[in-house]
This record gives structure tokens, sequence and C-alpha cells, in this order.
């Protein structure tokens, strides 16, 4: 019996030193991969504003190198995004360890040079291979691998989110599913690890917002909110899922990144707003919220609305590296930015419009990912403040049913289906 509680205790701490290890080393990956996008991604864009022929041109040039990459440096495999980590928890299933310096140098590539995504999923994916290659360095970590892959990719939404709730929660709702006693120990392990990062790093909240409170008259604009944006998600997913197997039809993979680099240089030359993961876009419109838009603002919103989800398809339908989280991030602000002006402008609500470009964010997240409890604590990081906790509770859970009910899979959930 003393054997057995020593080999137990002895079986616990080896998972914890693994939990660690892997906590650090996705937090150290998501932090430098979100610095190093932010800070490339103004300079190009910042060039791309005073030179538009520019915003033509990079999305070709970026989507040209992760293509050479791709068939010289990475084995020639296409990166399949979330899809790669589902994969990946399946027995004899796992990710290479190529999969990090891949996803991480694709990621910043597409973003950086203008690819209407952004860098989250990269740094899920490659957060989730330093907790396979983890599992794998030890045969008593062998039963532990999809503890270790979540313990790396709830580390890794952790760091870039600034929210070690949202890392656990986004581990559990969309990866695991189950939350056995040696996944929640490996996971809290590993959030507390980046929490302790982020302490140390001092990292700040993306959008740096002022709220202060919320109107309970508001309140049926904000259901309102949650069904468009359910309603929006569901255009997002069938944007992704049809315009990739439309591609699919382009037998010449280099065929593929001349015709979408050509769509997306002429969507960013059109509305600069789109251009890499948007948020530039996003704190520019926190910024001017509190203002009387005028018709042009409100038809420039209702476009950049439209038009995301077809160029964020394009861009990982021709090779670019990425996923839904930052368009859903983006579109969920600017959707809940339109409903407030139109709702105070043609029928007098007195709602608050920075209030609703927050709650967009997390309703839209949340029907896009299925993962209200994520997009809540995710969003409730992005702005540094709690203010709003239980609208945006209500609201993505609204999002999420009505999302449920006209579409029942998300990009996530169709692709683990139609390849298991």
């Amino acid at each position: 019996m003393q054997t057995r509680k020593k080999l137990l205790g002895l079986m616990w701490l080896k998972l914890a030193l693994a939990a660690v290890l892997v906590g650090f080393l996705a937090s150290l990956l998501a932090i430098s991969l979100k610095h190093i996008t932010e800070h490339y991604e103004g300079v190009f864009f910042g060039r791309a504003e005073k030179y538009n022929f520019l915003l033509l041109i990079l999305p070709f040039l970026g989507l040209s190198v992760i293509y050479f990459l791709r068939l010289y440096l990475f084995k020639n495999k296409e990166n399949k995004g979330i899809k790669e980590v589902f994969e990946s928890t399946k027995p004899g299933k796992s990710l290479p360890a190529y999969k990090i310096p891949s996803h991480f140098i694709n990621g910043l590539i597409t973003v950086v040079f203008g690819g209407s995504t952004g860098i989250e999923v990269s740094t899920v994916v490659a957060s989730a291979a330093v907790g396979s290659i983890a599992h794998s360095k030890e045969s008593f970590l062998k039963k532990y691998k999809t503890e270790l892959i979540c313990a790396g990719v709830s580390a890794g939404v952790a760091a870039l989110f600034a929210s070690p709730i949202a890392g656990l929660l986004f581990a559990y709702e969309v990866i695991s599913k189950k939350a056995s006693k040696s996944f929640l120990f490996a996971t809290i392990i590993a959030t507390g690890v980046a929490g302790v990062f982020l302490f140390f790093m001092d990292e700040k909240p993306l959008f740096a917002i002022g709220l202060s409170t919320w109107h309970y008259h508001a309140i049926p604009y904000f259901i309102l909110l949650g069904i468009l944006a359910g309603m929006n998600s569901v255009y997002l997913t069938k944007c992704v899922l049809q315009i990739k197997s439309w591609f699919l039809k382009i037998k010449t993979p280099y065929y593929r990144v001349v015709f979408g680099a050509l769509i997306v240089g002429i969507g960013l030359f059109l509305f600069p707003q789109l251009f890499g993961d948007g948020y530039h876009a996003v704190k520019e419109n926190i910024a001017t919220s509190g203002t009387t838009p005028a018709i042009s603002v409100l038809l420039t919103l209702a476009a950049c609305i439209l038009l995301k989800p077809i160029l964020t398809s394009v861009t990982l339908s021709s090779g670019g590296d990425g996923g839904v989280f930052a368009p859903s991030i983006f579109i969920g602000a600017l959707l809940g930015l339109l409903l407030a002006f139109l709702s105070n402008r043609f029928f007098d609500a007195g709602v608050i419009p920075l209030n609703f470009m927050v709650i967009g964010m997390a309703a839209m997240l949340s029907a896009s990912i299925s993962a209200p409890f994520t997009a809540l604590f995710l969003v409730c990081g992005l702005v540094g403040s709690y203010v709003l906790f239980w609208p945006i509770l209500v609201v993505s859970l609204v999002s999420k049913y009505v999302a449920q009910k006209l579409c029942p899979y998300t990009v996530y959930t169709y692709t683990a289906k139609t390849t298991a």
C-alpha cells in the first residue's frame, strides 16, 4: 500500500513537472508571436497606408513566401489549423516538432503581409505541439497525451489574451470536452505558469477600454445583437467551408496563391481596415465610438462586416495560416458598433456604442467556436474589465443557441467530423 502511494505521488509529480515545462514554453511562444506580429504588422500597414499600391502587392508576397517555405522547408504539408489538434488527441496520432516553427512563421507572415486572419489558431496549434512533444519524451507520460496537449493550448491562449481562465475554458470547451482529474491538474498548472509569465511580462489588455456601466433598457438591443452575431457566425462558417471547396478545384497549388492574393489585395485596397487581424481598425473605432457617425461610416462598417468573412476564407484557402478567432472578434466589434449607431440614430435607443462593441466581440466568438464561457472570459481579458460580465454571458449564450439552430456545426466541428 505504501509503495502504491509513493508511485502515485511520483506519477502526479512527473505530470506536474511536465505541465510546468509545457506551460512555460507555450507562454513564451505565444507572447513572442504576439509581440513580433504586432510590431511588424504595424510597420507594414503603416507603409501600406502611405503607399496604397502596397495593399495590392503585400498579400501576394506573403502567400508566395508561405507557399515556398511549405514546399521546401515544412515537408510540403499544409497547416490544417485546429483540425490538427483534434487529430493529435487520437490514438497513434501526434503533432510533429516542425509544426511549432511552421505555424509560428507562417502565422506571422500571413498577418504581417495583410492576410485577413489572425495568429490565434497558429498559436494554439504550435502550443499544442509543445504538449504533444512532451508526452512522447517519457513512456510514463504517453497516457497523458491529451492532458499535455490541452496544457499547451490553455497556456498559449492564456498568454495570448492575458486571461488564464479563458485558456483553461478553451482547452475544455473546444479541445477536450471532458474534465478528468488529470486534465484539470495539468491545465491548471500550465495556466498558472502562464499567469506568472503574464505578471512578470506586465502584459496589458489588447483593448484597454474604460467601461463604466450598462443600462437595463439596453437588454432588448443586447438580445438582438446576440441573434445577429449568431447569424453572422454561420455566414462566416459557410464562407470558410464553401470558398475552401472552390479553391480545392484549382488543381495547381500556386494558382490558388495567385488567385487568392489578387482577391485579398483588391479587398484591402478598397477597405484597408481588413488588413491582417483588423485589430488596428477595432482600436480606431473604439476611439471614435462616442461620436455621431456619418452615413459613409455606417456603410463602411456594413461593408467590412460582409467582406471580412470572404477575405478571411480566401486567405486561408490560398495557403495562409490562421483561423476564425481574430475575424470573429473584428466582425463582432463592428457589428455591435453598427447596431448601436443604428439603434441610436433611428430608434433613439440611448445605448452605449462602446458596450456593444465589447459584447459583440464575445457574441460573435462564442457562436463561431461554440464556446460561450471561453468567449466571456477571453473578451473580458481583452478589454481588462468585467463590468459587462452578465450581459456578455447572456448574449454569448443567445448567439451560440442561434448559430446552432441555423447550422449544427462550426468550422472546427465540421472539419473534425469530415476527417475523422
